[in-house]
């Protein structure tokens, strides 16, 4: 079963875009978006929903049906996000939900389970990395150079033409490695869920960029060893914006983790491995 999207509000008065997926009386799954719902495929989704839990996918504030207010200044930090990610688990069930977190979502997801473990059981990180965007630390691989320098050289879409900003989304993906077509479909669904086609607005929910202008500090990477909920890290072998090594290290990091890496995927999770990804959420779950 799959609802509508709808909309959760927050203590602090946020309003944040949901989804939800299978059976409301299941334990729970948060799924935080990277920054929208839809870096997490459908195929995942079901695929958890059918093994008996009740998953949530949700936009990050200036993204998607989540609040938006002014993504070139956000007025908020990473710590805020962490902390709708935890009034958003409390608000779903009584229960701990496992919070996964992709891309961005998987920072948002790091800190929130280090600053909220009351709310979170277990804990999924996806194509990410223990730092904040910016300059890595040494042990980190750093953006692929040239494939970066390949991607900024596609011009900027009309941010106003659907057609023009799939077209963009899959020129990038074709040079990060990952399905072009699935890129282009899944930026006509973002590219429709966009409330403005004003350029700050869908740089927002296309890529993202609000992020960097997030306030970030203080550091977590040193306070990840405080984990104490079992933990997956799922990567991309051929992941070009955060290499592989990215992955390594989380694990590394934190105790006990489990690293998945899926050798045929990039940046994304293709729709192929989402059973494989279902299965290791639902066995870490378990364990």
């Amino acid at each position: 079963m799959r609802s509508k999207v709808q909309s959760f509000r927050t203590p602090g008065g946020v309003t944040l875009g949901v989804e939800h997926f299978g059976d409301a009386e299941a334990p729970p799954v948060l799924l935080a978006g990277g920054p929208t719902m839809l870096s997490w495929p459908d195929a995942l989704c079901e695929a958890l929903a059918r093994g008996g839990r009740h998953v949530v996918r949700y936009d990050l504030r200036d993204s998607g049906a989540s609040t938006t207010v002014d993504p070139e200044s956000p007025a908020y930090t990473l710590r805020d996000l962490a902390a709708d990610a935890a009034a958003l688990a409390r608000g779903l069930d009584d229960r701990p939900a496992h919070l996964a977190g992709f891309g961005v979502g998987g920072m948002v997801a790091q800190v929130a389970a280090l600053d909220h473990p009351d709310a979170f059981s277990a804990l999924t990180l996806a194509a990410t990395r223990p730092v904040a965007p910016g300059p890595v630390d040494d042990d980190l691989p750093d953006h692929d150079g040239p494939a970066m320098k390949r991607r900024f050289a596609v011009p900027m879409p009309d941010w106003s033409d659907r057609a023009a900003v799939a077209e963009f989304a899959a020129a990038g993906a074709e040079i990060l490695g990952d399905d072009p077509a699935a890129a282009r479909a899944t930026a006509e669904r973002v590219f429709d869920r966009t409330p403005s086609t004003e350029p700050a607005v869908q740089l927002a929910n296309q890529l993202g960029m609000v992020f960097s202008k997030l306030d970030c500090a203080p550091r977590w990477r040193e306070r990840l060893p405080e984990l104490a909920l079992p933990a997956l890290v799922v990567h991309g072998r051929r992941n070009r914006f955060f290499p592989v090594g990215n992955a390594e290290a989380l694990a590394r990091d934190i105790p006990g983790a489990r690293l998945l890496v899926l050798d045929e995927a990039a940046t994304a999770i293709p729709a192929a491995a989402a059973e494989e990804v279902a299965a290791a959420m639902l066995t870490l779950e378990d364990a």
